[in-house]
């Protein structure tokens, strides 16, 4: 059988899952030990064609950005394939996509003369704004000069269009006077859980269960008491799906979870996700996930005996028991699986 979904209406292009940085909280798993396995261009120029006549501008013109509008480069770290990320550029202006932005750990960002070059090359080939992205995560791998660098910068060349997420924290390190790295250890020590975990939008799924549980940031629930909670409604959304460089159609923020091949988009917009060859998605969608427990344990999963930090927590941590005993069409890419807990 087959389930339909709403055609994608904004997009997150990873070009690779290689990233610069390990952060705690990355819900896609990203780190420098993934294989680079970068986006051809060919297949890139095939996603963004797919892509052109779905994908709808900010709700302030096709000139600016939002986050969940147009389309972003991602990652991984975009910037470690300056050549390619240049090119996707290119390709989307070409193909009339509108709100085009990149999303970036500022890494690149080491003087003010190779920072300026980069963004206006960007910008000269098509680009609309940047997003760039801080945090006690990043900063434990990036120095915050950079980032403090490659925000300047953004501004004098994108105004408007340069997106501080999260500004919470720029300001707080800003004010601390913060220059180099800084080790979330360090950054934690003091702090009460309200001032990490409730002042920001923070997502507690991918790496970051596993990551910063020993951190008493969140409390643990048994699986019985959040099973009920509503996924079906982030699993099948018409706005910021990612589509990464192993031809998945990754929903939401749901990082190792595939939709289908986006080389067949079209096919899956207009006759649905073919469901009865990926029983797990099958479970997610059908029954909001109330038998895939029930699945898991007749595989020989063990629910945590101190429980879960989040439906998304359950979730994972049921998909990585999975992924090890079979491959799943839907599990993928299956390296997500093994970079968690690393």
């Amino acid at each position: 059988m087959r389930y339909q979904i709403p055609k994608p209406i904004s997009a997150g292009i990873m070009l690779s899952y290689k990233c610069s940085a390990e952060c705690k909280h990355c819900l896609y798993a990203c780190s420098p030990k993934w294989s680079g396995d970068w986006m051809k261009e060919k297949d890139l120029y095939r996603l963004l064609y797919n892509l052109s006549p779905k994908v709808e501008a900010s709700m302030f013109g096709s000139s600016h950005i939002g986050v969940n509008s147009g389309i972003h480069f991602s990652g991984g770290e975009p910037f470690l394939n300056f050549e390619l990320l240049t090119e996707g550029i290119r390709m989307a202006k070409e193909l009339d996509i509108p709100s085009i932005f990149v999303e970036t750990n500022s890494v690149w960002a080491t003087n003010e003369d190779v920072t300026r070059e980069k963004l206006n090359t960007l910008k000269n080939q098509g680009m609309n704004g940047i997003l760039v992205s801080v945090n006690p995560f990043f900063v434990e791998h990036v120095p915050f000069d950079r980032v403090k660098r490659a925000a300047k910068i953004s501004y004098e060349i994108f105004g408007s269009n340069t997106i501080i997420y999260q500004p919470e924290f720029f300001y707080e390190f800003n004010e601390m006077g913060l220059s180099g790295t800084l080790p979330f250890d360090a950054y934690i020590a003091g702090k009460s859980k309200v001032e990490l975990t409730q002042k920001v939008e923070f997502f507690i799924g991918g790496r970051a269960p596993y990551k910063l549980e020993s951190y008493g940031l969140f409390p643990h629930f048994p699986a019985n008491l959040i099973m009920n909670i509503p996924c079906n409604t982030s699993l099948i959304r018409s706005w910021h799906n990612h589509f990464d460089n192993y031809g998945n159609f990754q929903p939401g923020f749901c990082g190792g979870i595939s939709l289908g091949n986006w080389n067949e988009l079209n096919q899956l917009v207009e006759e649905g996700v073919e469901l009865d060859d990926k029983p797990i998605l099958k479970y997610l969608i059908e029954d909001d996930f109330r038998n895939l427990l029930e699945y898991a344990k007749n595989k020989g999963y063990s629910e945590r005996k101190n429980g879960y930090l989040s439906k998304c927590h359950l979730c994972t941590d049921i998909r990585k028991f999975l992924a090890k005993q079979k491959n799943y069409k839907e599990l993928q890419p299956r390296a997500f699986y093994a970079f968690l807990e690393e």
